[in-house]
């Protein structure tokens, strides 16, 4: 969650396309530094009513066609006690749908008690699928983890490990065979929906630029073109890369699953020793492969144990029955 997000945050969201919310200002521009406290919205309808009771005055208002209405109805009865409430309950917004604009009295209002009054051309349903998804995103759980993050046969990996192991090296061998980068260095995670991870750049303007050491900084989109980047992507695994170290035991079999917990989301994990000679490119490759194998129900170095010991079951059973064909010649 943001250390602080305001109305005027709202009306800067870099949303495009299906996200767009379209919202400008329309008065009580002096209110747009109140922050916004809570990722959702409230129909203040029993309330334009004067009923009050469980309102809530932290959410977003958001007025639709039924609330316009009822608004146009006060008007002409010169009734806006239950407006004047609304307002003294210091709520951050007012939020019109289908670029409805409302009476001037409503508009003076909100300009005495410093409430911004935003409209947009979308309808209520619209919108608040658009609002309540972009809050969802700015209010996730957040942090930022050092390592690159790229996505390898549309699986989202990030890389991690000591600086220097080689990560960026190992992410520019994955672009040249046709994966694409998320961004380097540094990793913005959100947990969204509460068990999904999403990884995109800290700064998106420096995102798609790797930094190998003994070149530089080179901008993977200029390089590689456009379909060797990618925006964000949900992290599905972690990859851990460290030095090659001749005095630890490396995993060799497989069969026990690793995870790693980021955020409270538990990850597919593993750690992959660097040493000379080693191509890491192919590595993470065939990490990935294999994950896709498990996630389909095969599991390769289960099935190797199991064949393993039926192997040597049926071994047992020949020795065991040879061994009794000769005692009973001898008989």
């Amino acid at each position: 969650m943001p250390k602080s997000f305001t109305v005027l945050d709202l009306l800067d969201l870099d949303l495009k396309d299906h996200n767009a919310l379209n919202l400008t200002c329309k008065a009580g521009r002096k209110g747009l530094s109140k922050a916004i406290t809570q990722p959702d919205i409230n129909r203040p309808g029993l309330a334009l009513s004067g009923f009050f009771d469980d309102f809530n005055a932290k959410r977003l208002q958001l007025f639709g066609n039924g609330e316009t209405a009822y608004l146009r109805m006060l008007s002409q009865q010169n009734s806006w006690a239950a407006v004047d409430e609304i307002f003294r309950r210091n709520i951050p917004c007012c939020i019109f749908t289908n670029n409805y604009l409302p009476e001037e009295r409503f508009l003076q209002l909100a300009e005495s008690n410093q409430v911004p009054i935003l409209l947009t051309d979308l309808n209520s349903s619209d919108f608040t699928v658009r609002i309540i998804r972009s809050l969802a995103d700015v209010f996730a759980p957040q942090r930022t983890i050092h390592g690159v993050f790229v996505e390898v046969s549309g699986l989202g990996v990030l890389l991690s490990g000591d600086s220097g192991v080689g990560k960026s090296e190992a992410a520019l061998e994955l672009i040249e065979r046709g994966h694409r980068l998320i961004c380097d260095d540094a990793v913005d995670i959100r947990c969204v929906s509460g068990n999904t991870l999403m990884g995109k750049p800290v700064n998106p303007a420096l995102g798609h630029h790797l930094e190998v050491r003994g070149i530089g900084i080179i901008n993977i989109a200029q390089l590689f073109g456009v379909a060797a980047i990618q925006v964000q992507k949900e992290i599905e695994m972690v990859i851990e890369l460290e030095i090659w170290d001749p005095t630890k035991e490396y995993e060799r079999l497989g069969t026990k699953d690793q995870t790693s917990e980021i955020l409270g989301v538990r990850l597919p994990s593993m750690k992959i020793p660097v040493k000379p000679g080693r191509n890491i490119a192919i590595l993470i490759e065939t990490a990935v492969m294999n994950h896709r194998l498990k996630k389909m129900g095969f599991h390769s170095a289960q099935q190797f144990n199991q064949n393993v010991i039926e192997w040597l079951e049926s071994e047992n059973a020949r020795t065991v029955y040879l061994r009794k064909t000769q005692e009973n010649q001898f008989q």
